[in-house]
């Protein structure tokens, strides 16, 4: 009697025999060759570092706009309160008030007075090679200068940027010029250091009589021009040498 099961067993065998050597002789699949598609490869530039390159050009645009924006506002204020921040003494509005209150005093009382416009020479170099603290330091100490050579009748006020006006009572034509020299000499004798660099400035003065007949508009632009004449006069340059140690 045949048994089956062997027989299905064989050929069961055969056939995976057979299936293993269709496997063995299969075609293999050729290597994907890396250099094939350049493209694909290359490594493509990171926009990370540019994109935070340009987060920070922005930030400083941001900040420089909000800086000025600051610095509109404290010129605003100070318009407003008639005060320079700065130096503490009066700005060009407050100072023209107090010139206008002095000339309508003197045109009913006949009293008389000087006006002198002062103006620092060459203050542009020290801020370009110092800085602008350096340049505000020589502001306040021209200020207190001044201050301390008027009486407390008189007025210093700041008309801006480093020009300084002031309003002196009873003084006659002579008496104002020796003044105002007075005044030039004073800035003159300033020194400072800035970065081991001894520094001094000077300053011009312009000066023209208050009176009876006076305009305090028309005062203002003869002080203002009688400077510019002693400017160029002058030619002041700051002295800067190096500090011997």
């Amino acid at each position: 009697m045949k048994k089956p099961k062997r027989a299905s067993a064989a050929k069961a065998k055969k056939g995976r025999k057979a299936g293993v050597s269709r496997s063995k002789t299969a075609p293999k699949r050729p290597a994907r060759n890396p250099t094939r598609n350049p493209a694909k490869n290359s490594v493509k530039p990171s926009r990370r570092g540019a994109s935070t390159a340009d987060d920070t050009k922005a930030t400083i645009r941001g900040l420089r706009s909000k800086l000025k924006a600051a610095e509109r506002r404290v010129a605003e204020l100070e318009a407003a309160a008639g005060t320079d921040f700065l130096l503490e003494i009066p700005n060009r509005r407050g100072f023209e008030r107090e010139l206008t209150r002095a000339v309508a005093y003197m045109k009913r009382y006949r009293a008389s007075g000087a006006l002198i416009v002062l103006d620092v020479d060459r203050l542009k170099p020290i801020n370009d090679s110092f800085g602008h603290a350096a340049g505000d330091e020589v502001l306040k100490a021209i200020a207190a200068t001044l201050t301390r050579q008027i009486r407390a009748s008189d007025v210093v006020g700041r008309l801006g940027g480093d020009e300084f006006a002031l309003l002196l009572w009873n003084l006659s034509e002579t008496d104002a010029k020796a003044k105002a020299a007075a005044f030039e000499q004073a800035i003159d004798e300033l020194s400072f250091v800035f970065r081991g660099q001894h520094v001094t400035a000077g300053a011009s003065a312009g000066v023209a009589l208050l009176g009876a007949q006076s305009d305090s508009a028309r005062a203002m632009e003869e002080a203002d021009a009688a400077m510019y004449v002693r400017k160029a006069s002058r030619r002041h340059e700051p002295r800067i040498r190096l500090v011997s140690s």
